[in-house]
């Protein structure tokens, strides 16, 4: 899929390569049309199939992602979540100025949930991620981590504990279906979040 910074760039360079000032109101409207355009792109769910999990009124799909360049680095999330019908009802992404891609995947998933706790939406919620970090550390060794007082077999504390802390703790709250997908592999969702975090690091000028 196109992205808004690789398309305006193509729409500059053409502008460049005619040096026209007669046809700048041109090369505007197509900015605009560009925008228009990578908005409708981003929001349709008609390319966004639901999994075949979701299949009451109730259930939420919930899709995140991390990015870093450089670990540490410049790094951003994003998540998206679709209803029963295929609605995109949300998405949003941030980045951070210097972090890790552990913590990105993490903040991601963290967004996500958040997001069903202020909106007070209830039913059956699963969250697709392509970070084994996240779906085995909620599903595998938080459990064991809790009960050593937030510490690992080595008694050391786990890496990014505040942010597993407050991971649980929605999680405890919201009883989510934790669920991997593959990476780079044509998954919608997935390379839309992907791509949604990477437009974010070029908007900040990372």
């Amino acid at each position: 899929m196109e992205t808004k910074k690789s398309l305006k760039r193509k729409i500059n360079s053409l502008k460049k390569s005619l040096s026209d000032p007669a046809l700048d109101a041109h090369f505007d409207a197509l900015h605009m049309a560009a925008d228009s355009f990578i908005e409708e792109k981003t929001s349709s769910s008609s390319e966004l199939s639901l999994p075949s999990e979701i299949k009451n009124q109730e259930d939420l799909a919930l899709f995140s992602d991390g990015a870093c360049r450089g670990n540490p680095g410049p790094g951003a999330w994003a998540y998206i979540v679709q209803d029963i019908s295929g609605e995109v009802i949300a998405k949003d992404q941030d980045v951070a100025a210097k972090t890790t891609n552990n913590r990105m995947e993490l903040a991601g998933a963290i967004e996500a949930l958040k997001f069903l706790k202020d909106s007070k939406k209830s039913g059956t919620f699963y969250l697709y991620t392509d970070s084994r970090y996240v779906v085995d550390g909620i599903e595998k060794w938080v459990a064991g981590w809790k009960a050593r007082g937030w510490k690992k077999a080595d008694k050391k504390e786990p890496e990014n504990l505040e942010l597993w802390k407050l991971l649980d703790q929605l999680n405890n709250e919201l009883k989510v279906n934790f669920k991997w997908v593959k990476g780079h592999a044509g998954h919608p969702q997935n390379e839309l979040c992907d791509q949604m975090a990477n437009e974010a690091l070029d908007e900040a000028g990372y």
